[in-house]
């Protein structure tokens, strides 16, 4: 092909590249901003599960006398950790209500600019929405739990 190219139009040079690097400089950025992406998605959850964390304990510390007399009167463990989670988990599920809409619009939006693109399934919203009320679970369940088999009689001294 060089050959005929300097027979035909020796000025210009002959100059090639390989259509997968093509491809891979094309696509580097999108590369980038999944690794980026990934890595911020990890530190959100990471602070978010903070934030859950010390806002339970806040919680469990301001209802201790409530909850011992909950445990005197006969409550069960699992009777008070549903009732410490309950208001939690309702903000998580609303989160997810406003959430999950949002994403969905927003990655339909981004993938609408390629040329071949993928749909999306549910189970991945589905799995996402588990996985939200998942991590939320475990780290209310430590306080929640904690609180729940204290003695009540302690509890309810100090207050």
């Amino acid at each position: 092909m060089e050959q005929i190219l300097k027979r035909h139009n020796p000025a210009y040079p002959f100059e090639y590249q390989f259509l997968d690097n093509d491809f891979n400089i094309m696509y580097k950025t999108e590369a980038i901003m999944g690794q980026l992406t990934k890595y911020l998605a990890g530190i959100a959850i990471f602070i978010s599960c903070l934030g859950l964390f010390g806002l339970a304990l806040f919680t469990a510390e301001q209802r201790t006398k409530e909850i011992g007399v909950r445990k005197v009167l006969g409550a069960s463990v699992s009777s008070i950790v549903f009732m410490l989670s309950k208001d939690f988990l309702k903000l998580v599920l609303i989160a997810n209500l406003v959430a999950l809409p949002l994403s969905w619009y927003l990655m339909n939006n981004w993938l609408n600019d390629y040329a071949y693109r993928t749909e999306f399934s549910w189970w991945i919203f589905a799995s996402a929405f588990l996985a939200t009320v998942t991590i939320a679970m475990f780290t209310l369940s430590f306080h929640a739990v904690r609180t729940a088999i204290a003695n009540p009689v302690t509890s309810l001294r100090t207050e």
